[in-house]
């Protein structure tokens, strides 16, 4: 399925202005700045300068706080994107409640006790990140993630995706029995949305420390329903054979 463009420019603004760049730039400005952020529930919060603000709306990351402090801009970074910009990207900090420092074993213990499937989910959203995919949330197509090519203001969501593993530790569950499969496919169909299924192999890795993630290998699988119309003999030749 090709790419929907939301505007005749929309195309040209995202080649002129690479997703990879965009978080190149965000990536220096957070380590210069030596920004950190306060492990919270499920989240992170970030205080961050005007700069900052800027980048982290066009890298797609997090979601603005609006607050009392009209000289202060708080974002609310999801687990994923918390551990993301701290372990792969390592320009964020991560602190305590009590503004001590956490070290990546101990956010990812945290977070493994928050969210069992966190290891599989990261792993998926790191995998489309480090391929300059725009990742969120998908809980509203029914999918664990959206893909999208670029900015969600310039094109509409290329992928849903469903995280699934192999054995008993399934992430999700998901796409276990016929139904779910075809309501799944129906569902991305109608919302212009080819499904892509990515399925985390550990390996024999457990989750005991993020170190497991390098042995973790991603299987990508698109998958369509299947069109009557698209499939049969080319119309043209077809006439050519009347005529």
């Amino acid at each position: 399925m090709a790419p929907r463009w939301k505007g005749k420019d929309s195309e040209a603004k995202a080649l002129a202005d690479p997703m990879s760049k965009i978080v190149l730039e965000l990536q220096s400005s957070l380590m210069q700045s030596d920004a950190h952020a306060l492990l919270s529930g499920c989240s992170a919060l970030l205080e961050v300068e005007a700069e900052q603000t800027d980048l982290l709306n066009r890298a797609c990351l997090g979601r603005p706080i609006v607050t009392a402090e009209k000289d202060k801009q708080w974002f609310q970074l999801g687990m994923e994107e918390a551990f993301y910009l701290s372990h792969s990207l390592k320009c964020l900090r991560i602190v305590g409640e009590d503004n001590c420092p956490i070290n990546n074993e101990e956010m990812w213990q945290y977070m493994n006790s928050k969210k069992g499937t966190f290891p599989l989910f990261y792993k998926a959203y790191s995998h489309l990140r480090e391929r300059n995919w725009v990742v969120r949330s998908g809980s509203q197509y029914g999918v664990d993630f959206v893909a999208y090519r670029h900015h969600p203001s310039l094109v509409h969501a290329e992928y849903a995706v469903l995280v699934l593993s192999e054995g008993d530790d399934d992430a999700n569950g998901r796409l276990r029995v016929w139904s779910d499969f075809h309501c799944t496919i129906r569902l991305c169909g109608s919302v212009a949305k080819t499904l892509l299924v990515l399925n985390i192999s550990k390996n024999g890795q457990g989750t005991v420390s993020p170190s497991c993630l390098e042995h973790y290998a991603v299987e990508e699988r698109t998958i369509m329903r299947w069109n009557p119309e698209q499939c049969r003999e080319d119309q043209t030749i077809v006439e050519n054979v009347i005529k």
